[in-house]
């Protein structure tokens, strides 16, 4: 029973946190630079994904052959299209793609 309510309060609490600002922020007009910097927020995400993705517990670089297709797949994909969906969905299905095969 102590999972269910572990579970429970971390479903209550991720809700909270969410719809607080939801609820403060719906009737205020968000500064243009706060809309400036939010565009940064996905390609930030992104790029420590794959940093943490290439490096080791040691810190060194870990990379191989699925790592490198899918980062140069999802390079070319950015370049292309400059959408972070397309460019994650290309990126994570090539290097999914070549972990099975290799």
């Amino acid at each position: 029973m102590s999972d269910f309510v572990a579970i429970l309060v971390v479903g209550v609490g991720s809700y909270l946190s969410r719809i607080v600002f939801i609820v403060s922020l719906s009737q205020r007009r968000i500064p243009d630079n706060v809309l400036v910097a939010l565009q940064f927020v996905a390609p930030a995400v992104l790029a420590s994904l794959i940093v943490a993705l290439l490096i080791d517990n040691e810190g060194n670089i870990a990379i191989g052959a699925p790592e490198l297709a899918g980062l140069v797949v999802g390079a070319a994909v950015a370049n292309w299209t400059r959408s972070h969906v397309w460019t994650l969905i290309a990126g994570m299905g090539t290097f999914w793609l070549a972990a099975l095969l290799v």
